[in-house]
Parts: C-alpha cells; sequence; structure tokens
C-alpha cells in the first residue's frame, strides 16, 4: 500500500513511499518503474531489530537534489545519498512523526509529532532537536515537560526576507479543550493565530511567491481543504482574514428545492443582479482578489445571457450566471428574514404540514423585464419583491392574510336543517362583489378550541432595513381554517403589467392586486365553472360550524361576513336555496361519512408535507396511469374517499396574456387562463382601470367568461402564438427605480406610461388572431382563438405521462418540448404539433427529477441530479457541435520563473545548490528493470478516445490524426516484426532438415 508521494520540482520521476518502508521510485512520462529502490533494512540503523514503520514522508535537500529525507512513522528521519546509496544521518526520536518540511537553506528541517510537538533539527547534528516546541501546550512550572497534546497532522516551514519565518500546522490543540472546532495554527515569530475552522481540515498547501524550494519562500496564502468547503487564507494582512470565494463551492449549503432557468434574458441583467450581489460582501473578508488562477475559456458560440434561479429549503434563492457554460453566483436572497423565528419549541411555526425547513421555496415566479420576482413556501406563503438598486427601511411589513376554502352546506341549524347553499356563479355583472370582504383575523382559535385565522408564520413587526436587490413588495399567508392547516401552493402566477399574482392550490384560487394591496379574487375550484361544472359535484364532508371569513386583510371590518358571501363569485348575484331531493340524500350522505373524511383529510395533509420535503409530487399532480379515455377523473390515495376525490381538484397551471376570451370576441383583452388537475382550462376576463393615479384607486373587476376547455390529463402548461406563428409572451411593465424621488415631469410621465402589450394590434383581421397551445399530462392541443375550434391535437403518450412541459423558441420558431416519466424527451412543432424529436434521455428514478425538470429557449434544459448538482444539458444540434469548443481548457502552460541567482561566492566556493541527473541514476541503463510483479501498469483512456474529449478544433483534428497514423505506424511494426520472425523460424527450419538429410543420405535403411 502507497502510504506517500513526493514529485520534485522539475524532475518526472516519482517518489513512492510504501506501507513495508520501502521506496520506489516511478518515471511519470511512461509510467515505468525504476529498478532503484531503497529498503527500509539499509536505510535504518543495522544494530534496529524493529520495523520503523510506513513511510510519512519523502522530500530532497533544497540544496542538494542528491539527498533524500526520508520519515518512517516510528520517529526515525533518514538522510539518504542516492548517488552512494547509503545513509549520511539518522535523526531518532521518541514520538511518532506526522509530517516533515525543510527550511530553504536546507541546513534544518522540522518534524510534527503525536504528542503536539515540533522539532526542529540540524542537519549535521543527529543525536539530538535543535529546538522542541508545543505550540498549544501549557509551560508548567520549575521547567518540567509540557502536557500532551492532540497530534500535529501537518507543518509547513517557509521563510521570508524580511522577518520570521512562517511555521504553519493543523492540529495539536491541547486535550482539555473538548468540543473546540478544528483550528489551523500560523506561528510567525514571536505570535500565534489560531484560525478555527467550520469543518474537519482534510489539508493545507501554502502559496508562495516562488517554486523553487531553495530561495526564500515569501508565502502569501494558506489553501485550507476542509470536509465541505474550500478555504484561502491571506497571509500578508493582519489578523489573516480570508479570501472571498468566488467559486459555488459551499456545494454541502442547504439543500436546492426548485428550480427555474431562463435563456435569451434582457443583456442588462445579469450586469444588475451582479453588482447589488457585489454589494452583500460581508466585512472581514481579504481586500485582494482571488490568488488562484489557470484556465482558459472556450470560444464561446453562444451571445445571449442565460439566468438559473435556485430556491433552497431554508428560504434562500440564489440566482447564477449561466451563460454558455459557466455557472457564477450573482445574487443571494433570503426570504426567510421576513419571518419571525421560533426561538424554543413551543414557539414553533403553527403549521402541521411543516415540522422542518418552514421557509423551504417551492414555486418560483419571475418576470424578467420588469424583475418582478414572486416565490411560493412550503407553509403556504407568497412573497412579492421588486427589483431596486437603492437601500431602504420598511417601517412596516405590508401583508395580507387569505382564507382559501371551498365547502358549502357545512353550517347546520339548531334544529338540524340544513343552511341553503352558497349560490353559483352567473352570467351577470355586479361591481359591488368584485372585492371580497375582509375578515377579523385577531382570534387564533375557533369556539371548540380549534386553531383558526392564523397563518403558519409570523411576520417581523418591527422595521426591516433592505439592502439593494430585491425588496418585499407584498406576503401574502394562507390561514388555518377550523384547525386544518392551509393546503400548499400548487401553482403561481405574476404579471407586472397588470399588478396582479394569482396562486392556487387544491382547495381553490386567489388573485391578489399587489399595487392597491387588496385580494381580488377568492373562489373554491369547482365555483370556477359556475353551473357549467361537468363533473356536478357536491360538497366535500360538512362542519358543524363554519368561521367567518373573506379574503384579504387591507381594511379589516369590525364586524363578521355573512356566511352565504364567503366565496361568492365577483359575478354572482343573490342566490336562491335549493332544497331539492337530490341535495338532500347527498347531504345525508355526507352526514354519514363525515367523521372518516375528517381523518383522511388529516392523512393527506400529513403524507403532502412528508413528500414536500423529499421533493416529490403533491397529492393533487400525481399523475394517473389508467385514465380511461372517456373520463376526465384522476387517482387518488386509496385513503381518500370517493367524494372527496372528485372534489379536490387542484390549480395546476397559470398564464396571464392578452387574447380572446369568448367566441364572439372582436377584440383581445387582459384575462387568466387557469389550468386544473382534472384537465380543465377556464378563462377569467379581467377589466382593468386606466394606468396613473385611476390604477391605485379604481378596483380590478374580475369576471368568469364562461368559457370551459377540457383535456386528458392535469393541465401543465398554456401559452399563445400569433398568425405568424410567434410566441406571444404576456404583457409587462419595463423595469423602473420606484426608491427614487421623482420630479414632477417623471410623475407626469409615469402617469402616462403604459405597460408594454405584445398583443396583436386591432387593425390585423379579427378572424382566427391567435392560437393557444395547451400541454397536459397526456396531450397537446392548439385551438384558435377567438373561434375556439381545436385545428391539431397530439397524444403525446399513451402508456406514460408528461412530468414537465414548455413551449420554448429555437431556431427561430417555437416548438413544444416535453419530459415524460417513461424518460423520453419530446418535441413537437408548433403550430401543427408534428413530432420533431423522440429520444430516450433519463428514466424518472426520483421525484426529485420530476420536480426541477425545466426546459428553457434556444433548446437548453436542467434538472437536480441530487440536492446539490445540477445536471444541463442540450437538445439543440448547434450547441452539440459547438460543445468542445466551448469547454475550455483546465490547466494554461505558463513560463518557468527564473532560478534563484547563486551569486558569485557560492558559485566560486559551491555554496549554491547541487543538481543530480535523475535520469542517469534511475534509468534502466544504470538501475536496470524492476520485478514486473511489484506493480502493473493499467492503461488509461489515452487513445483516440481520449485525445478526442481532451482536444478540440483543427488541433484535435492534426492530434487525432497523427494519433491514428502512430497506431497504424505501430501495428505495421509489430506486423513487420512478426513477419521477420517467421522468415527467421523457416530458415531455421530449412537448415535443421537440410543437415538431417546430409546426415542420413548414404545410410541404408536397416542401418537406422
Amino acid at each position: 500500500r502507497i502510504t506517500f508521494c513526493h514529485l520534485p520540482f522539475q524532475s518526472k520521476w516519482l517518489y513512492v513511499g510504501t506501507e513495508r518502508g520501502n521506496i520506489h521510485i516511478v518515471n511519470v512520462e511512461s509510467f515505468t518503474l525504476s529498478g532503484y529502490v531503497i529498503m527500509w533494512n539499509k536505510a535504518i540503523e543495522l544494530s534496529s531489530k524493529s520495523h520503523p514503520g510506513p513511510i510519512v514522508h519523502i522530500s530532497d535537500n533544497p540544496m542538494d537534489e542528491g539527498k533524500l529525507l526520508i520519515g518512517f512513522e516510528s520517529g526515525t528521519v533518514v538522510l539518504w545519498d542516492l548517488k552512494s546509496k547509503k545513509a549520511d544521518y539518522r535523526y531518532t526520536h521518541d514520538e511518532a512523526i506526522h509530517s516533515v518540511a525543510w527550511h530553504h537553506e536546507g541546513k534544518q528541517f522540522i518534524c510534527s509529532h503525536s504528542d503536539g510537538t515540533l522539532t526542529i533539527w540540524n542537519v549535521k547534528s543527529p543525536t539530538k532537536p535543535f529546538q522542541t516546541i508545543t505550540p498549544h501546550g501549557k509551560q508548567l512550572k520549575d521547567g518540567k515537560k509540557p502536557e500532551p497534546c492532540k497530534p500535529i497532522l501537518k507543518v509547513e516551514y517557509k521563510t521570508t526576507r524580511a522577518g520570521e519565518p512562517f511555521i504553519i500546522l493543523s492540529g495539536g490543540l491541547s486535550y482539555d479543550t473538548v468540543g473546540r472546532r478544528p483550528c489551523l495554527t500560523v506561528m510567525h515569530g514571536k505570535s500565534t493565530a489560531v484560525l478555527e475552522m467550520d469543518y474537519s481540515i482534510v489539508d493545507f498547501l501554502t502559496l508562495c511567491e516562488t517554486p523553487y524550494p531553495n530561495d526564500f519562500q515569501e508565502p502569501y496564502a494558506v489553501v485550507v481543504l476542509l470536509e465541505k468547503d474550500l478555504v484561502l487564507i491571506d497571509l500578508a494582512q493582519n489578523g489573516y482574514p480570508i479570501f472571498e470565494n468566488p467559486y459555488p463551492l459551499t456545494i454541502h449549503e442547504s439543500p436546492v428545492t426548485c428550480c427555474e432557468y431562463f435563456a435569451d434574458c434582457p443583456v442588462d441583467l445579469i450586469p444588475a443582479l451582479y453588482s447589488v450581489g457585489a454589494r452583500q460582501k460581508r466585512q472581514g473578508y481579504s481586500k485582494k482578489e482571488w490568488p488562484i488562477s489557470g484556465g482558459n475559456w472556450g470560444l464561446i458560440a453562444q451571445s445571449y445571457p442565460e439566468i438559473i434561479i435556485t430556491g433552497h429549503a431554508d428560504g434562500s434563492i440564489k440566482f447564477w450566471d449561466a451563460s454558455a457554460i459557466t455557472l457564477q453566483v450573482l445574487y443571494k436572497l433570503k426570504t426567510a428574514k421576513v419571518f419571525e423565528k421560533s426561538r424554543n419549541k413551543d414557539d414553533r411555526p403553527n403549521t402541521d404540514i411543516v415540522d422542518e425547513d418552514p421557509y423551504a421555496i417551492q414555486i418560483i415566479s419571475w418576470c424578467p423585464e420588469s424583475r418582478m420576482l414572486c416565490i411560493a413556501g412550503v407553509s403556504a406563503h407568497v412573497i412579492i419583491y421588486r427589483f431596486s438598486k437603492q437601500e431602504v427601511t420598511t417601517e412596516v411589513i405590508p401583508m395580507l392574510e387569505v382564507r382559501l376554502l371551498y365547502e358549502i352546506n357545512d353550517v347546520e341549524s339548531p334544529d338540524g336543517e340544513q343552511v341553503p347553499p352558497l349560490p353559483t356563479p352567473g352570467t351577470g355583472s355586479n361591481p359591488q362583489s368584485i372585492v371580497p370582504q375582509s375578515h377579523p383575523s385577531t382570534s387564533s382559535s375557533s369556539s371548540d378550541g380549534l386553531r383558526d385565522n392564523v397563518p403558519c408564520l409570523k411576520v417581523k413587526n418591527s422595521p426591516l432595513k433592505q439592502s439593494p436587490g430585491y425588496q418585499i413588495e407584498l406576503v401574502i399567508q394562507l390561514v388555518w381554517v377550523s384547525g386544518e392547516p392551509p393546503q400548499q401552493i400548487t401553482s403561481l402566477a405574476v404579471n407586472s403589467a397588470y399588478g396582479l399574482v394569482v396562486f392556487g392550490n387544491c382547495n381553490g384560487i386567489a388573485m391578489v392586486d399587489y399595487l392597491q394591496k387588496t385580494v381580488l379574487l377568492n373562489l373554491g375550484t369547482i365555483e370556477l365553472y359556475g353551473s357549467n361544472d361537468p363533473y356536478r359535484r357536491e360538497p366535500r364532508s360538512p362542519r358543524k360550524t363554519r368561521q367567518p371569513s373573506g379574503a384579504g386583510l387591507c381594511d379589516i371590518n369590525e364586524g363578521t361576513t355573512v356566511p352565504e358571501d364567503r366565496c361568492k363569485s365577483p359575478t354572482s348575484g343573490s342566490g336562491s336555496p335549493n332544497n331539492s331531493d337530490d341535495d338532500q340524500k347527498m347531504n345525508n350522505f355526507i352526514e354519514k361519512v363525515k367523521t372518516k373524511s375528517r381523518k383522511f383529510s388529516k392523512m393527506v395533509a400529513n403524507d403532502i408535507a412528508k413528500m414536500s420535503r423529499k421533493l416529490s409530487l403533491p397529492t393533487e399532480l400525481k399523475p394517473d396511469l389508467d385514465v380511461k379515455d372517456n373520463s376526465f377523473s384522476r387517482s387518488r390515495s386509496s385513503s381518500v374517499t370517493s367524494i372527496d376525490k372528485e372534489s379536490r381538484e387542484a390549480i395546476s397551471a397559470l398564464h396571464f396574456c392578452e387574447t380572446f376570451t369568448r367566441k364572439a370576441d372582436t377584440s383581445p383583452s387582459p384575462c387568466l387562463w387557469v389550468g386544473t388537475t382534472l384537465g380543465t382550462v377556464l378563462v377569467i376576463v379581467l377589466n382593468l382601470p386606466p394606468a396613473g393615479e385611476q390604477r391605485l384607486l379604481q378596483p380590478v373587476i374580475v369576471s368568469p367568461s364562461g368559457t370551459i376547455l377540457r383535456l386528458k390529463g392535469a393541465i401543465l402548461r398554456m401559452a399563445f402564438l400569433d398568425t405568424t406563428g410567434s410566441l406571444v409572451p404576456p404583457a409587462h411593465e419595463p423595469w423602473r427605480e420606484h426608491n427614487v424621488p421623482e420630479d414632477k415631469d417623471e410623475k407626469d410621465k409615469s402617469k402616462k406610461r403604459r405597460p408594454v402589450s405584445v398583443s396583436p394590434s386591432s387593425s390585423q383581421e379579427i378572424s382566427e388572431n391567435q392560437y393557444a397551445v395547451i400541454c397536459s399530462e397526456k396531450q397537446a392541443k392548439v385551438i384558435s382563438l377567438p373561434s375556439q375550434n381545436c385545428i391539431y391535437k397530439q397524444n403525446i403518450t399513451e402508456t406514460s405521462f408528461v412530468l414537465r412541459g414548455d413551449i420554448v423558441s429555437l431556431s427561430n420558431s417555437v416548438c413544444l418540448a416535453c419530459f415524460c416519466a417513461n424518460g423520453h424527451i419530446m418535441t413537437f412543432s408548433l403550430p401543427s404539433l408534428r413530432p420533431l424529436l423522440d429520444v430516450y434521455y433519463l428514466p424518472l428514478t426520483n421525484m426529485r427529477i420530476a420536480r426541477t425538470f425545466c426546459f428553457t429557449n434556444n433548446g437548453q434544459a436542467l434538472y437536480l441530479v441530487s440536492p446539490t448538482e445540477i445536471q444541463r444539458l442540450t437538445y439543440s444540434q448547434e450547441t452539440c457541435e459547438n460543445l468542445q469548443e466551448m469547454l475550455g481548457e483546465l490547466f494554461t502552460p505558463v513560463e518557468t520563473p527564473e532560478a534563484p541567482n547563486r551569486g558569485f561566492f557560492k558559485g566560486l566556493f559551491g555554496g549554491g545548490a547541487q543538481s543530480l541527473d535523475r535520469e542517469e541514476l534511475f534509468g534502466e541503463s544504470a538501475s536496470g528493470k524492476a520485478s514486473r510483479s511489484l506493480a502493473q501498469h493499467i492503461p488509461g483512456p489515452g487513445g483516440i478516445e481520449g485525445v478526442k474529449g481532451a482536444a478540440s478544433g483543427v488541433v484535435g483534428e492534426l492530434a487525432r490524426a497523427r494519433l491514428a497514423l502512430d497506431e497504424r505506424g505501430q501495428k505495421l511494426g509489430e506486423l513487420e516484426e512478426k513477419t521477420a520472425a517467421m522468415l527467421y523460424s523457416a530458415d531455421s527450419f530449412s537448415k535443421h532438415a537440410h543437415e538431417m538429410m546430409l546426415k542420413y543420405k548414404d545410410k541404408k535403411w536397416y542401418q537406422f
């Protein structure tokens, strides 16, 4: 077993120390073993009868390459003369040795020992050490020996021209420092600095100004490799600060829970994020630049910027520059700082669905043009951020609490009769019912002691200082309802042109105007259908009581709202009671299963929480492999009743756009398209006030359009194309700084500023103006608008289901890209839905892939291999062809620095460094061949495949051609040798045959 290796500077001969105490020498160019061997029994004293132990150190004297210093574990150090093949000096110590280091003059060396001591030896005084140091030992009185300490695992001895040498070591702490973190000690003159590390030290290396060991080293930094990090320490500044790490090397930080990938972003976005991220530098870092450099960038053919956004389990969000094949962190946002931290177990967040990582990010919605960011967390919270380059202090954090629940017939009168159900949405418009009424949140428990109207997390009530970057615009939280926690959010969308954010879960959908800080819509999923519900669903299991409810807390009224108006549609009028026999029978049936359903709903909530922490799909989004062709119902867990199964229809997709909402429309208008897990698409019309002050004063009118489209499987993605087949992105507002005081003229301009709209102008032909592209788990449809006719349809998969579908731009066209659970990546042309690509890439081995796989423009995609590893892939032929040029090179050839000047007198009297002809000493002619049984040569990928991966461009082609010629020449040479051998064998056989013939030529047969 190999225990230590040493390769001298500018040498091709590698010294290899083994566990048996022997040293072998290997040529690293040819990987051949030299016959020169240093045996342990020749290195130690002849009188010594015990084995010295494994080799722990090998190094050559800085001033004489012919002298080799060998350290054995038992405490013996030998100075070996390579030319005479004998030991010059032997140094013996009682304590075991862990490492050895030379002084640059070659007259002294230092050893670290297992008792926490350092011994400095003069080369020509082997009897006893010149000095013994215990860096962390307590000096006892009366000159007694200090108490032993922990072993010093490594030591380095570096000199400077202007001052005292540096002695840098790891370990050596006293045994009474229980629980102390691992430390690196820097001793410089009379000062000793102890630098604590967060993780155990694996190894460290001192960076010096010169690579020559016989010159003053002039150390300037120490590279410390920890178990879970890499740290660089600046030795040139007081206090030894660390360098700020420019690379994403903290791979063991909070795991990634979700990610989004954006290609072809605005060109000013990466510089803006980098500028605010650079201001986040903490104090205490070195002022110098990162000292390690090397490698060359590849020939980057891509000119478009790419950004990856990752959400983490601790609530942090990171923006990464992923242009070409780089990955550089730009900016980090901590979303958890808006909430109060729980200090003890009794003060934990009020949630049963999350018992760990309550701030984990689940969904990210980002508008690159306006830089608006919206996130949804695992504790049913939504935070809206606005980008600003100015630092602000927010006195009161804007907050809304939403009671998102849909249940009808859940209130019983004292005499046992059912209260009339809630009205269903009609076709009329009632502006008075647009803005839902708010509800008080002062009560934390209902009359029966159940937790109610309480959010899962508590927002800070103290002023919050917000640094440049993303700053909080609004915090929205779903609250507990009658002892049950809020369901996790399954879909999220934000639109900067409309000033709206919408989110949904398995209970319903809520829309918030973040400019006016009001709730516009709070409906159960079933209420979106109105009287057009194709499933004719009835309510879930009833409850004894209902709490007053509403939507927002922006304007809290003193009184409670009427229960019947709790989830009223914005367009619903006064409802009429419905006491038919069918309803009465259904209500009686629900009463029978009430207790059982309550238990099941809690089980489902716990299951969802556990799966969410493991990055699995929510229950409502789990695909059904056994969906019948004529049925849109989806299978659930066996623990959910059939009524719960039909009624828990989750919101799975949301898309803001300007398009035709009804068949009779003559012009596009702002609207929201909603997709559900039962394969239904519904359209909600948005009536926005004029821009400027009126937008902040007048309410946004929200009303259902009555349009319902249906597909097989849960809706995953929606997009719109114009008549030319080009993608119609949602309207957006251009980014501008909101925290800078504006002049009056600028205010007037901002009032007149209209959102950037990308919808077709009204001068275009009205009929068939747009195409809606809808992708579900099973199929995709292209629907012409406003006629709502399905012109193209494609069944994507029959035996599997689509995990992710995106409408992306590629090569000046648009296509639908899908990733299926059976591992296939498929692309379809738009609008014709003609199959373009079907490649088996990766099977669904874990739910992390399903939750994080995403496509983006220009044929790019990514997913998370592990909680800390991102795998990027491409389905673009152009990128594949240029990939080798983009990869770059790891090593940069540099010129060897000049050797130190020996000086006139050193050259005259031979006081300089002595060189050694290792080729003459270790070559086959001098030392012979090594034993074949000693080592085995395992050839690596040095053939054509290895060259193909390492080279690029014309140079790579020439290298491959040259290698092919060499291999062909070798084969021809081998063939020539075999032919010559066969010819020689034939000649030999002919000669022997001729001799036999002459011998027995004249003999008779009876003489044989």
